[in-house]
């Protein structure tokens, strides 16, 4: 079983949840964040990505994580955000689209990170991993809450979703640009706190869907403190999660981009691309979609993909293989085998600065728009992966490529904030 537990979150005040909160942190560049900040200098951007604040220096300089830990006290010196006090659970609800998505938010166990009860299906990249780090080190404080799924035991999801049901009111609300409402309810009465922890024993597992870097970041942290003699118990040993039901969740493909051919040119690349693939030129895309259609029939007996080069969309099958296992099944696996690795030469996918990534809940456009101004070369929208396919793979102690997933609801950061200061 998981161990989850109640904390005292940092909050923004009544009336101010509406300036502070923000997109995650790796959803957005540090020029898109820089102009977010420009429009709203409340914005909690000004923590989670501080390095907007300081465009002239690394965005791993040490001034950088200060900045972040500065304009976080800040916004709690000012009266902007103030911690509960007491310890509570809280209930997210997100309604977008027309989805409606509620999670569970608690605090989770370091140890059950180490010991695999709460499994990833994804490597981290060190950059990353260590940035986050750092971050949280600074902040003295978990910002940005990882994503978790839960398979559903003892009706865990309509239990959850009873506490905020008739006309409950939550603690805070945002509406995004894009329409959506994002709502937090704390959870303090103890009866229903004690339904939750007595339901949740019955849950073996919890799978990260969104959040590898900030879960094994915190982890990290706790490690080296441990390793320096410092105390490790208490909230240090413990990060923020959010755990939703995993049948009421949605994957989005997560696109590659490359800034160079390598040793080929658009021609050759294509040719030897065609050794590997059946490559068919495709037409139009609607570039305001999240997912290219595939055209060719029975999809699932394929693996698709659709590239971008030098103005023009392809569609790129090959047939799966049915003696395969779950992770050479993946899409991405077979890219990365067959054309990232064996015809470009990139075989560390967290590492290689000639592979970048773009989620899913991005437009297709802006792939386009990316590759069209020449800061890359090319770029491949990838097919989402089911749900069920990541927790069997996790539960197989497979480790998917890199960004394989892109995970919906993303939650906004500065809404909910685990400190442990």
């Amino acid at each position: 079983m998981v161990t989850i537990y109640r904390f005292a979150a940092v909050r923004p005040a009544p009336g101010e949840a509406q300036s502070i909160a923000a997109v995650p942190y790796d959803v957005v560049t540090a020029d898109e964040a820089r102009a977010i900040i420009k429009a709203n200098p409340d914005s909690f951007l000004t923590v989670s990505r501080s390095d907007a604040d300081l465009p002239d220096i690394s965005p791993h300089d040490d001034r950088v994580y200060e900045r972040a830990r500065e304009n976080f006290r800040a916004l709690i010196a000012n009266g902007r955000m103030k911690k509960d006090d007491r310890p509570a659970m809280y209930v997210y609800r997100i309604r977008q689209e027309g989805d409606t998505f509620i999670g569970l938010c608690c605090c989770l166990d370091n140890d059950d990170y180490r010991t695999n009860r709460i499994r990833r299906h994804e490597l981290t990249r060190y950059d990353k991993e260590e940035d986050r780090t750092r971050h949280i080190g600074a902040v003295k404080a978990h910002d940005g809450p990882v994503v978790l799924l839960y398979r559903d035991a003892d009706n865990l999801f309509s239990y959850i979703e009873s506490l905020i049901a008739g006309d409950k009111k939550p603690d805070a609300e945002v509406t995004t640009p894009q329409g959506g409402i994002h709502q937090i309810f704390a959870i303090t009465d103890p009866h229903a706190l004690d339904g939750i922890e007595r339901r949740f024993r019955d849950v073996a597992n919890l799978y990260i869907a969104d959040g590898h870097h900030r879960a094994k970041a915190a982890v990290n942290l706790a490690d080296r403190k441990k390793a320096a003699g410092e105390p490790t118990d208490g909230e240090i040993g413990r990060f923020m999660g959010v755990l939703f039901a995993h049948d009421r969740v949605k994957i989005h493909g997560y696109s590659r981009l490359l800034t160079d051919l390598g040793k080929y040119t658009p021609e050759t690349f294509l040719a030897g691309f065609g050794k590997r693939y059946t490559v068919t030129p495709y037409g139009t895309v609607d570039g305001s979609g999240y997912n290219i259609r595939p055209h060719i029939a029975h999809p699932e007996k394929y693996h698709v993909m659709h590239l971008y080069l030098e103005g023009k969309w392809y569609e790129c099958t090959r047939p799966v293989d049915p003696a395969a296992g779950p992770l050479d099944v993946l899409d991405v696996a077979v890219l990365q085998k067959f054309v990232l690795e064996g015809m470009l030469g990139i075989t560390d996918p967290r590492g290689d600065a000639r592979l970048q990534y773009l989620g899913g809940a991005r437009p297709v456009a802006d792939l386009e728009k990316l590759v069209d101004a020449g800061k890359y070369r090319l770029a491949f929208a990838m097919q989402p992966v089911r749900v069920g396919t990541v927790l069997s793979i996790a539960d197989a102690g497979g480790v998917m490529p890199p960004k394989s997933t892109w995970f919906e609801p993303k939650l906004l950061s500065g809404l909910v904030i685990h400190s442990f200061d």
